[in-house]
């Protein structure tokens, strides 16, 4: 089994509370987990209003293929006009 893992931060356009980002963040996770088979969630930087951090989780048998639907995932979420992502990371683990 291999768990495929991405991180990425965000640079939020628009927010000018916390609730208007948390608002932001949930139309993103939500749109992402229903297109993908992802697990995914707001993993850090909770406070500053235009910043967010995204984690996701897949599992499977072939790591090649996690990097196509990270891929897909990263062009999902620049697609939505509501953030833009500043960096990415992702890691498998291999069990």
């Amino acid at each position: 089994m291999i768990v495929g893992v991405l991180r990425v931060e965000l640079q939020l356009y628009s927010p000018q509370s916390l609730k208007e980002k948390r608002s932001i963040v949930r139309k993103i996770l939500g749109r992402c987990r229903e297109r993908f088979p992802v697990s995914c969630a707001e993993t850090g930087l909770h406070d500053p209003w235009q910043r967010a951090e995204l984690g996701f989780c897949v599992t499977g048998s072939d790591d090649s293929s996690f990097e196509a639907l990270f891929e897909k995932i990263e062009s999902e979420i620049e697609r939505t006009g509501l953030a833009e992502i500043c960096a990415r990371s992702s890691d498998f683990l291999h069990y």
